[in-house]
């Protein structure tokens, strides 16, 4: 073997422990870090959470207080000459016209120049995100650190392994869960950007106006769900990983204990 195959044999083999070392260190680190988040943080959030279902904004606000004018007028009733419906007025062809097709009353100019979103809602929608990207984030590094405590697969002994499982299965769910609430936020101002459409399209239809009010309603009532289901998630994960630790830390030490 030459002296540089031999060196590089040798950078090669130095590079692959000093990875293997690194990749331990991660995940010591993680382990440390999954036991303090459900030792100490865990509880401190569900604390902090249900402080916050307890504010005004959650626990006092009613369904009058998230309502918003739209800021889309009612034009004026087209007049009828004689018997017959009067001919649509023509409009010049450099005109602005709506980027709303179709037969409806268009709407050709808002007195702000647009529409705005629902402040109520959104503030809340700002308190909530972040709430639910930790809950994410958090279930992330609980699956993970569960992963790394599974022992090797053997025969026999493993009820402890099961509980793992079981416990895993549990974070994923939760996992998921968190996430969707993501895509409900999003689908809201999807859902309510069409419905305000519709009412620049028909101005007069009160049923479209009175669909807005009703979508921001029942948004500000999913909002309060979420934040109320985010806090049942962490009580139950903690109360889960606590009464098994022994077991999810050493699931092949003893057969005595059970799943709660």
């Amino acid at each position: 073997m030459s002296e540089s195959t031999s060196t590089a044999t040798t950078s090669a083999s130095s590079s692959a422990e000093d990875n293997a070392r690194k990749v331990q260190q991660y995940k010591d680190n993680l382990i440390n870090r999954a036991e303090i988040l459900i030792v100490k943080e865990f509880p401190e959030r569900i604390v902090r959470l249900n402080a916050l279902l307890e504010t005004p904004q959650f626990s006092e606000r009613c369904f009058r207080d998230v309502y918003q004018e739209l800021n889309i007028p009612v034009p004026e009733p087209i007049v009828l000459d004689g018997e017959g419906p009067a001919k649509r007025p023509r409009l010049n062809s450099n005109a602005p016209t709506s980027p709303v097709d179709g037969n409806g009353t268009k709407v050709h100019a808002l007195p702000s120049g647009r529409v705005e979103c629902n402040k109520p809602i959104s503030e809340l929608v700002c308190i909530v995100k972040p709430i639910i990207r930790a809950l994410v984030e958090d279930s992330n590094l609980l699956k993970m650190w569960i992963s790394f405590m599974i022992p090797k697969i053997e025969d026999g002994n493993n009820f402890g392994v099961s509980i793992q499982e079981d416990t895993l299965a549990e974070i994923q769910s939760v996992e998921t869960e968190a996430a969707a609430f993501f895509d409900q936020i999003s689908r809201y101002f999807v859902s309510r950007a069409k419905v305000v459409s519709k009412v620049a399209k028909y101005p007069h239809i009160e049923d479209y106006r009175r669909a807005v009010a009703e979508l921001d309603e029942k948004e500000f009532l999913s909002l309060w769900l979420v934040l109320s289901e985010i806090r049942n998630r962490y009580c139950s994960l903690h109360d889960i990983v606590i009464k098994n630790m022994e077991k999810l830390k050493k699931p092949r030490s003893s057969n005595a204990e059970s799943l709660y």
